[in-house]
């Protein structure tokens, strides 16, 4: 071999995949206004925050508190709460889990933003934009 192929063989740059993001690095977003919520019960409008059934709203420390219950704390939790106790400790936690998240989000049921934007005004760009297909 001569000193030039060397000398390529060395500079050339080895391809490949790029590195993989970790997890913790990445962001999810759900591209919901966290602020404006509006009420969905006449129990709401007379106050009551949600946190009576299950004296939280946060998710996580539900959790928590889910995994370290007991079997028959768990099934004593569920019949209070009006589901069927299983005998199935996975499917009951999980049951638990979805109706707590189903409470949740009906005492954060965001406000209808197509009534405060006001979807009759249209711009004049907007217009002739849609009034092309005439």
């Amino acid at each position: 071999m001569t000193d030039k192929t060397k000398e390529t063989k060395n500079t050339a740059k080895k391809r490949g995949r790029p590195p993989k993001k970790k997890v913790e690095d990445m962001s999810q977003t759900h591209g919901k206004d966290d602020k404006n919520f509006t009420a969905t019960s006449l129990d709401q409008i007379w106050g009551d925050d949600g946190k009576s059934k299950y004296n939280t709203l946060d998710e996580e420390k539900y959790v928590k508190g889910v995994k370290e219950m007991s079997k028959t704390d768990l099934q004593a939790h569920a019949a209070q709460i009006g589901l069927i106790p299983i005998d199935n400790r996975e499917n009951l936690e999980k049951r638990l889990i979805r109706e707590f998240k189903r409470h949740v989000s009906s005492y954060q049921a965001p406000t209808d933003l197509m009534k405060s934007n006001n979807p009759t005004s249209v711009s004049k760009k907007a217009q002739n934009i849609l009034g092309e297909g005439k």
